[in-house]
């Protein structure tokens, strides 16, 4: 059964094989109109050659007959060239060729061997020779149609090989011979080429799917490296690129642009809060308004995180471009993740030109970046356009850490000392160490200018090192038991070396551990509070008293609190600012007096000027101050006049 299978299947058509049967019909339109009129010449000639000796329906009628059925199906293929056909058309139009095939050369065998007959030998010979010519024309025009090929094999060339094989000429049967092994080394040639036609296809169809797949994995690769996946907006490796590719328009054309970078304001409380499916919804739901606005003239991506970025292209004005910062923050302020969770959540942008602030895609990134850092300090939900205003901050920034990078930390770093005190006693209980930097071209600046670019560059350590041995040394004229106070940065707090060096300093000092006030801000403890419990248990068994400083501005924890166990917390000078106006400054400060009283920590009021803030300070249980009231930052060689010379205020009673 199997061999069986196997011989049917040679003359079939293969229509589980779309691409070979498209092959095959694409073969076939340009092969079969040459077969047809091959066999309408052929057999005009051998129609001639019998004129006289032939009945005319032999030589006339039927010749004519076969002639115009090969011209109609030679004009039906030529038609079909140009007329694409699907899968189930092609195999119907070869299974048609394969049964009409064997019809047609039966139809033209016969009326060749019908003409044997007449003539004289020649016109004989010519008979054997027009089947054997045509059936081998015929099988080169079939070779890739291998069932029709076959088909008209056997229907001509079986009739042929018996009709002439009997015949008492030894040439015509010597003829007979030569066709039967041309036929058989053609059938073999046909099985050949049909093998390699078909993998021919097979290879190419294989070779189409592979550039299909490789297609599709770039596609995909580019999906990945340039689309962001939560939002399907272009992220940010697309967007820099857009931007490189767009400044090379904008400089060819002598065009403007803009560029707009945008944060979300309130993202990070929805994230914590709702868990992170929302604020991915809440991502999604912000593409989605940022992709309404996209065009032409508007790109749009996200950045990373809560961090998106338009270009405003097609030349936009000064004018246009406030205008466009101004409805895309607008765009982006309202509820979010309705009806579930209602979300205020709000963008605020910085948005930077080209060419007015800058000319390459770095330069306007990081100018409307210090943009987005202005409107998120001083206007959070809306939009700052670059100026020169910032830029002068920028070149000054620039300055000043180029200043820091080669400044003189023992030469150019002074300390200066403000006094706190007891107001119910009148007595300085000691100074708080501040650090002043003389900086070369920008004049004198303070600790919260210089300390953050400190930080930035790595300096901090060795800063902190020399300003502590500064302060410490100055301080040791200071008579017993009045005390010094010197901040600490966060990142000393995180440098395990730097700590290490800030022990050995005190140990070595003039002053006693115990008169040594270490003050802290609340920043510090959210980067690792384990190491930094840690560090400051080390300091305390020294001796070293720890101060919670700026307490009530970042985010206060009674936890912390609890955990750290501080010697004395610091009340910010924001709430003193306020306490003669704001209620809530005024029960704040109570509310830190009394935390202070109930775990008995000492507590000191920062930024006291007035002796109006003293007197309300004093009703509300403060004791110990800090200010310009009592005295502002001085030289170490000023602090033994102070003494001599200091008069603390005496608060009286004010109402609350």
């Amino acid at each position: 059964m199997t061999r069986l299978r196997k011989l049917v299947a040679l003359f079939l058509v293969p229509a589980d094989n779309p691409d070979l049967v498209q092959s095959q019909l694409a073969a076939l339109c340009k092969q079969l109109p040459l077969l047809y009129l091959l066999l309408t010449m052929n057999a005009a000639l051998l129609a001639i050659t019998h004129m006289g000796s032939a009945p005319p329906v032999l030589t006339i009628y039927l010749p004519v007959s076969l002639s115009l059925l090969c011209l109609v199906r030679a004009a039906h293929w030529v038609r079909q060239a140009s007329e694409p056909a699907s899968n189930e058309e092609a195999v119907r139009l070869l299974r048609l060729t394969i049964r009409l095939t064997p019809v047609m050369g039966v139809g033209f065998a016969a009326w060749a061997c019908s003409l044997y007959p007449y003539g004289d030998a020649y016109a004989r010979c010519h008979v054997a020779f027009y089947m054997a010519i045509t059936v081998i024309s015929c099988i080169f025009c079939l070779i890739h149609l291998r069932g029709a090929a076959l088909l008209l094999t056997i229907a001509v060339v079986v009739p042929f090989s018996l009709f002439f094989g009997f015949s008492q000429n030894p040439a015509i049967q010597a003829m007979v011979i030569n066709l039967i092994l041309v036929t058989f080394g053609m059938i073999y040639m046909l099985q050949r080429n049909y093998a390699d036609f078909a993998d021919l296809v097979n290879s190419r169809r294989e070779l189409f799917e592979r550039q299909a797949e490789t297609q599709r994995l770039s596609d995909e690769n580019f999906q990945i490296a340039n689309i962001d996946s939560l939002t399907q907006l272009p992220n940010r490796r697309r967007f820099l690129a857009e931007l490189d590719l767009q400044l090379a328009a904008a400089s060819q054309q002598g065009a403007r642009l803009a560029v707009a970078l945008i944060d979300l304001d309130g993202f990070k409380g929805v994230n914590d809060m709702h868990g992170h499916a929302a604020g991915d919804r809440l991502l999604t739901e912000v593409g989605d308004r940022l992709r309404a606005i996209a065009g032409p003239a508007i790109s749009v991506a996200r950045l990373g995180g809560d961090e998106f970025g338009v270009i405003l292209k097609g030349n936009p004005s000064p004018a246009t471009v406030a205008a466009f910062g101004h409805d895309l923050c607008a765009r982006l302020r309202g509820p979010y993740l309705r009806p579930e969770i209602d979300a205020e959540v709000c963008g605020s942008a910085g948005l930077a030109a080209y060419p007015d602030d800058g000319e390459t895609a770095s330069a306007l990134f990081e100018r409307a970046d210090y943009a987005l850092y202005s409107a998120k300090e001083t206007r959070s939900g809306e939009a700052v356009i670059f100026s020169p205003t910032h830029e002068a901050v920028i070149r000054r920034s620039s300055q000043i850490d180029q200043a820091m990078r080669h400044a003189d930390l023992a030469g150019e770093f002074w300390m200066a000392y403000q006094p706190f005190v007891e107001v119910g006693s009148h007595r300085v209980l000691g100074f708080e160490a501040l650090a002043r930097w003389a900086c070369p071209g920008q004049g004198q600046l303070g600790p919260d200018v210089f300390i953050p670019v400190a930080e930035r560059l790595r300096r901090i350590g060795p800063l902190t090192e020399a300003l502590l041995a500064r302060a410490l040394r100055e301080a040791a004229v200071l008579p017993a038991p009045l005390r010094i106070a010197f901040n600490l940065s966060a990142r000393d707090l995180a440098a395990p070396e730097t700590m290490a060096a800030i022990r050995g300093i005190i140990a070595t000092s003039s002053v006693a551990p115990s008169r040594i006030d270490l003050e802290i801000n609340e920043t510090a403890m959210l980067r690792d509070f384990g190491q930094v419990e840690e560090t400051l248990g080390l300091l305390r068994q020294m001796g070293v008293r720890i101060t919670l400083d700026d307490f009530g501005t970042g985010f206060s924890s009674l936890s912390h609190v609890h955990r750290l166990k501080p010697d004395k917390i610091k009340i910010d000078r924001s709430f003193v600012a306020e306490i003669h106006a704001s209620h809530a400054a005024r029960d704040i400060v109570r509310t830190v007096v009394d935390l202070c009283s109930t775990l008995r920590l000492d507590c000191v009021v920062e930024g006291v000027e007035t002796e109006a803030q003293s007197r309300v300070l004093t009703a509300l249980g403060c004791r110990v101050m800090q200010g310009y009231l009592f005295g502002r930052p001085m030289h170490a060689a000023a602090m033994a006049r102070y003494l001599a010379d200091a008069k603390v205020p005496e608060p009286r009673a004010a109402a609350i």
